[in-house]
């Protein structure tokens, strides 16, 4: 299913699994003295929480579902229901995981939880979840911080070059969030492989919690005269 974070007690769902991306039929979830509230009402997709059935695993409808809440930008929660038929030992969550890793490998950011509602398991930890990955998705690095990592990471690891021009990288600046995107000025745009854009990007993960959020980073070129 898909969520949305409506206020500090609520997540809107679907009321049924989508058929087509876009066009589905949502109902308000609220929390109220462990009761569970539902009113219909129509949203488009958004910060979104999405359930699957643990014991059937992840279908090629769900990736695609994924991929366009990757796209939109939204912050997400993978949710793996009846994990009370999953027979497990001290491995399955890392086999699950291992799963997810392949299948959603262009999300690699995703929060996983795996619940059974049947029993209640871990079903509180999935409003938990989702909160946290929407505070991450609404996270803002100051200038100067973020300047100190890709200072760090330029150190670390030289930018690239091509033709004899080498990559430079002048500062960076945080101008959005929901999601966090990152303007980051350089001589020549051209010059950006997207394996050091992706190494840029593993590296602000690492020193901020971006977890359940996709983050942007965008390349403006900046002439060196000026």
């Amino acid at each position: 299913m898909l969520a949305k974070i409506t206020t500090k007690n609520q997540l809107t769902l679907p009321k049924a699994v989508m058929q087509q991306v876009g066009r589905t039929e949502y109902v308000e979830v609220t929390f109220e003295n462990g009761r569970i509230i539902l009113t219909p009402m129509q949203v488009r997709p958004a910060d979104a929480v999405r359930e699957k059935l643990a014991a059937l695993g992840i279908t090629e409808q769900d990736v695609k579902i994924a991929g366009y809440i990757h796209e939109q930008g939204k912050p997400s929660v993978i949710v793996m229901n009846k994990w009370d038929l999953v027979e497990k030992d001290d491995k399955t969550i890392n086999e699950f995981n291992k799963k997810l890793d392949c299948d959603l490998a262009f999300m690699d950011y995703y929060r996983a939880v795996y619940i059974s509602v049947k029993t209640g398991q871990r079903v509180d930890k999935v409003l938990e979840a989702a909160r946290l990955s929407y505070e991450n998705a609404c996270r803002r690095i100051t200038t100067g911080a973020l300047n100190d990592i890709i200072g760090d990471a330029i150190r670390t690891t030289e930018p690239p070059s091509k033709n004899g021009r080498r990559l430079k990288i002048y500062y960076a600046t945080q101008d959005d969030v929901n999601p966090p995107r990152f303007i980051i000025f350089v001589n020549d745009t051209e010059l950006m492989h997207f394996s050091y854009k992706r190494y840029l990007e593993n590296v602000i993960r690492r020193s901020y919690d971006f977890s359940g959020t996709p983050i942007r980073l965008c390349f403006r070129q900046k002439d060196e005269d000026r």
